[in-house]
């Protein structure tokens, strides 16, 4: 580590990365790390098409279109509409409607993160330049090992200490982009630079009530990186030291104190034993998907009150008390007195008693639990304030290995149900199948695109690493095209597989 230190002569890790980023092919990914890839970008669309139906999606695109931003030829395909954009738009847009219903990937060690919200930055840099899936996926691959490694090296993690985990994704997002662009290490090292410059973010975004920014900030850093990559293309330069050097990352974050220690990082964590070939273990596969709507940490407490009603069918007005026990920082992020009598659907779906409450009521837990006119409905206050948060100490060894939570039921008539999951669905120990993601997909994007064209899609990208256009896949994922409109054109974008394509060699 080089704190203090500006010298462009010193190898910074920024350095270290730029050029494991610009090493990397298509070829030394793992068959794993490919399927995973594809998985999470049909998981990734099935939460773009629900989320492209909020209003904030709606404001969002509305706004660019006022400001000419949106329009009918632009170079990238905004999902799920008939319009287009160029690429820093698209990104931005995209990536707001992935992340929209906070029903996208997770993957929580020392911060939160959730990687998906950034690759619509390589889908609109491949839309742009016409290529194919195997640079998708590459960039996909690399964007989730980064993504995931700055989540893990925080000394404690950045969250508590106040900020919010978009600060790092200005890291992950531009390299991500830079690699779709073919950038030089020193370019690569530049976007690092642009991107990170901009991208901190305070964790109010997500402390008490929660607003439409909530989902609005990492899709900020996603497109905070293609446009720092593009920038970088043209010779425009950043810091190299943004990382490690003099007020970088962790020189400024390295002033705060946590319960009377000063905060670090493992700064070889970003580098140690990166992945180079197809035997190696990439951060993709240890990913984790989401199978309802809500904040990451609800997982557990939401699959173990579903274990009880399994059991045992309970009526609202039976519940006298529902505790909760989970870790610390769930607790406070989850049950805090702003999360009993939540306004919003971004509130709502981070307040445990309310989505056990709607849970108990209702029987389900999917995006129409979380509209506001179910989220105000005052019939489930009583229920929300029968819950009891509690934070296990117990539990805090076992985090984040395992996500460890259990939930006890007492009715009015004295009895007693109780359940306890360490891994929720959803979790690498506990994985969604192929088939859940597809299943997952159909559900939330049927009724924007309508079943055949679904079917075609999950096709698609189930085949990825064989497309030689990913227009060929964007071109489907826009609303109001006719279902005949990729009859011809799709198979003439399809690889014959044993076909190399050697862009990134």
């Amino acid at each position: 580590m080089h704190v203090g230190h500006t010298d462009q002569s010193i190898q910074f890790i920024s350095h270290d990365l730029a050029s494991w980023v610009h090493g990397l092919t298509f070829e030394q990914l793992s068959p794993s790390a490919i399927e995973r890839a594809k998985l999470f970008w049909l998981d990734s669309l099935a939460c773009a098409a629900e989320g492209s139906q909020t209003e904030d999606a709606a404001i969002l695109l509305e706004h660019h279109r006022d400001m000419g931003g949106v329009n009918d030829s632009g170079a990238c395909a905004l999902l799920f509409t008939s319009l287009r954009a160029n690429p820093v738009d698209a990104t931005f847009l995209n990536s707001h409607m992935v992340r929209a219903m906070d029903f996208n990937d997770i993957y929580w060690k020392a911060d939160p993160c959730h990687p998906s919200d950034l690759i619509c930055g390589p889908l609109a840099l491949c839309e742009q330049a016409g290529l194919g899936g195997r640079e998708l996926i590459l960039a996909t691959v690399i964007l989730y090992e980064l993504q995931c490694r700055f989540a893990e090296i925080g000394r404690p993690g950045l969250r508590e200490y106040g900020w919010h985990h978009a600060t790092l994704s200005g890291f992950a997002s531009a390299l991500g982009a830079g690699r779709v662009l073919a950038l030089s290490p020193e370019q690569l090292v530049n976007a690092i630079g642009i991107s990170a410059s901009r991208t901190g973010t305070l964790g109010a975004v997500t402390a008490g009530t929660l607003t439409m920014m909530k989902n609005t900030v990492d899709p900020w850093a996603a497109r905070m990186g293609v446009e720092s990559a593009l920038l970088a293309r043209r010779g425009f330069t950043g810091p190299a030291h943004i990382i490690d050097g003099k007020e970088g990352l962790f020189h400024v974050m390295g002033h705060a104190t946590v319960a009377g220690e000063r905060a670090s990082f493992d700064a070889a964590g970003l580098t140690r034993n990166l992945p180079r070939g197809p035997k190696d273990a990439y951060r993709i596969e240890e990913c984790s998907m989401k199978s309802v709507p809500v904040e990451a940490l609800m997982h557990s407490p939401i699959s173990a009150l579903s274990e009880i009603l399994h059991q045992q069918r309970v009526r609202p007005k039976e519940v006298r008390e529902l505790r909760v026990e989970v870790i610390a920082r769930a607790a406070d992020i989850l049950g805090d007195p702003a999360k009993y009598r939540p306004t919003t659907r971004e509130t709502a779906d981070h307040s445990l008693p309310y989505a056990l409450a709607v849970l108990i009521a209702d029987g389900e837990l999917g995006p129409a639990q979380f509209d506001p006119r179910r989220v105000n409905d005052p019939s489930l206050r009583p229920l929300m304030d029968a819950v009891r948060v509690i934070a296990n100490e117990e539990f805090e060894s076992r985090f984040p290995a395992a996500q460890p939570s259990r939930v006890t039921l007492t009715t009015h008539d004295g009895t007693t149900l109780s359940a306890h999951v360490e891994h929720p669905k959803g979790h690498p120990q506990n994985p969604m199948t192929p088939q859940d993601v597809r299943r997952k997909f159909h559900t939330l994007a049927s009724p924007v695109l309508g079943q055949s064209t679904c079917d075609r899609v999950a096709e698609l990208v189930e085949q990825l690493e064989s497309l030689n256009d990913v227009r060929a896949l964007t071109s489907l994922l826009r609303r109001g095209q006719p279902d005949a409109a990729t009859d011809g054109s799709t198979t003439n974008m399809i690889r014959d597989t044993a076909t190399k394509n050697h862009a990134f060699a």
